[in-house]
């Protein structure tokens, strides 16, 4: 007579979130005020009035966040709007920290 036991494995997984990433903005006094609002409607996704808002604490801070992102997308948003800036010729600069 066969007899089936159940053995049940305890495990313990911790999900760990990906490390998040502040996109930061830089001012310099070359690159236009639109092409800025441009680069946060277009690539950042922000609605043209927060954009607005974001631009203004660039110019009068000299820097300001733009958003939160995992490593991988805060890189390739950065790419892409200073591959855009390179295009258009202007001196435009991002950057990035561990939030």
């Amino acid at each position: 007579m066969a007899t089936q036991s159940t053995v049940k494995e305890r495990t313990d997984s911790k999900v760990t979130e990906p490390r998040q990433y502040h996109v930061i903005m830089l001012n310099d006094d070359f690159t236009t005020m639109e092409f800025v609002v441009e680069i946060l409607v277009d690539i950042f996704h922000k609605d043209p009035a927060t954009a607005e808002s974001i631009m203004m604490m660039v110019h009068k801070n000299g820097k300001a966040v733009v958003g939160k992102y995992s490593y991988d997308m805060a890189l390739t948003k950065i790419n892409a709007a200073m591959s855009r800036a390179k295009a258009k010729g202007f001196p435009f600069r991002m950057t990035m920290e561990e939030a």
